[in-house]
């Protein structure tokens, strides 16, 4: 049975600003999720809401994983239970090399299935092969004069070693150029199947030329104003946004 994240009426604020206002969404197990909105929607937030950020004040709602509300859990917990987050501007951290990163990730989140440094390391080769990463890449320190697209790419590795049954990557294409953002949705579309929900959150309807989701949402004014399927998106981008914004003030 595919798991599924269910988040009912989510309200969110942040220094006592209220940012969410009412979020309700399903993702299963097996489905791509796009979450689109103007700047300063919410996308961000509940992304981050999500992960269990100490920023973001969950002021009402839920987050429910297999039935259970993981909103009291610590970040490292919603990790363990299959959530992962992959950032619009991941940090670098010079010194700690990608794949030992990995390593020690892979095995405290599966701290019921720890593998060894031989295992693991036949295990990260065969997912830089699959997704076309240079096995280079492995050896340097974690995003320390990475590229956008290089640090990106090494957000998708993660999500391939690591293996979370719900990925929510917050405006992957941020910054890529059109050669970058192609390969990024090429290892998405790899990594796509029954096994992984993905919450790809994004303004543009570029990425979404490559990576078809099933759903796409509309957030504006902290709400989800509209859903559908992938022509909602080429309607946003003939559209834009503001026919929207009078539900969202009305919602």
């Amino acid at each position: 049975m595919a798991s599924e994240l269910v988040i009912r009426d989510l309200k969110v604020s942040i220094d006592g600003k209220q940012i969410l206002k009412g979020i309700n969404l399903t993702v299963r197990q097996g489905e791509i999720h796009a979450i689109m909105g103007p700047n300063g929607s919410g996308k961000s937030t509940l992304s981050y809401a999500l992960m269990g950020h100490p920023k973001y004040q969950v002021t009402g709602g839920q987050v429910l994983l297999d039935g259970q509300d993981i909103l009291s859990l610590t970040p490292d917990k919603r990790a363990k239970l299959g959530l992962f987050l992959g950032f619009q501007y991941p940090v670098e951290v010079p010194g700690v090399r990608l794949g030992n990163f990995l390593r020690i990730a892979y095995n405290t989140v599966h701290s019921d299935n720890q593998l060894s440094p031989t295992q693991f390391f036949r295990l990260l080769k065969e997912k830089v092969n699959a997704l076309g990463i240079d096995e280079n890449f492995i050896g340097r320190s974690l995003n320390e004069g990475f590229s956008g697209g290089e640090k990106k790419r090494a957000e998708v590795l993660q999500i391939a070693v690591l293996k979370p049954r719900f990925a929510i990557l917050d405006e992957t294409d941020s910054g890529l150029d059109i050669d970058s953002l192609k390969i990024v949705a090429n290892a998405i579309n790899s990594m796509a199947g029954p096994d992984i929900g993905m919450v790809l959150v994004t303004h543009y309807q570029r990425l979404l030329q490559y990576v078809t989701p099933h759903y796409v949402h509309v957030v504006v004014g902290g709400r989800v104003v509209k859903s559908g399927g992938k022509e909602l998106a080429h309607e946003l981008e003939q559209k834009g946004y503001d026919w929207l914004k009078e539900s969202a003030v009305t919602g």
